[in-house]
């Protein structure tokens, strides 16, 4: 008998492993040829800016609407996980970039990539400014497993670069990943909030701060 391989754990599995869906399970089995051709035509048109519709969606794979909400679920479980499957090739790329930092200083440098790459996705600025009440309750409410998703990431990089016990032990890693999160969020999504402009630059100087990282 051969022992099973662990695959290991990295910035592009820690997310949908801590907070997995049925569609995010269903895809990542491939165990339905036709919910993945859904997927990836939902993926395609929101990357090209245009609206994730339903009824659209459906009439293009020559289905109906109640054999498409079977395959995928509603509207809101399919935009979570196109909007998730671009997030990660986006922190994958933040970490890329910051693989020659270590501890606070690649934390920080990790979390103010990935919101600049969102604040500067024209595709996704689409989507926040045609349904920004879905995009906020969708990326920063519990009515989808983008946050969890998020800050189990967050937190697995503090884990990672901080230790199990960040800043002297002053808080644990899910508080201090839970706060990077709602700090990224509230400069990602400033215009929606209080009506101010996303800053990437303002997001590192909070990392910063809170981490008690040198500018």
């Amino acid at each position: 008998m051969t022992a099973q391989t662990v695959a290991p754990v990295t910035i592009a599995t820690v997310g949908s492993d801590a907070a997995p869906s049925w569609l995010s399970e269903r895809l990542a089995a491939a165990s339905h040829p036709d919910a993945l051709r859904a997927f990836e035509i939902a993926r395609e048109s929101f990357i090209a800016s245009r609206r994730i519709d339903m009824s659209r969606l459906a009439a293009t794979l020559g289905v109906d609407r109640t054999s498409l909400f079977r395959w995928v679920g509603n509207r809101d479980a399919l935009l979570s996980e196109v909007l998730w499957s671009l997030a990660v090739p986006t922190l994958v790329q933040a970490e890329h970039a910051c693989a020659h930092l270590s501890g606070g200083q690649r934390v920080t440098g990790i979390l103010t990539h990935f919101v600049d790459d969102l604040i500067t996705a024209a595709y996704f600025r689409r989507f926040l400014r045609s349904e920004p009440a879905r995009a906020l309750r969708l990326l920063t409410t519990k009515e989808s497993p983008i946050q969890r998703r998020h800050v189990a990431t967050t937190e697995w990089l503090v884990r990672r670069d901080l230790g199990d016990a960040p800043l002297g032990g002053a808080i644990d890693p899910s508080g201090l990943a839970y706060l990077l999160v709602r700090m990224s969020e509230s400069f990602t999504y400033a215009d929606l909030i209080s009506g101010d402009t996303p800053s990437a630059a303002r997001a590192r100087v909070a990392f910063q701060l809170l981490l008690r990282v040198d500018p």
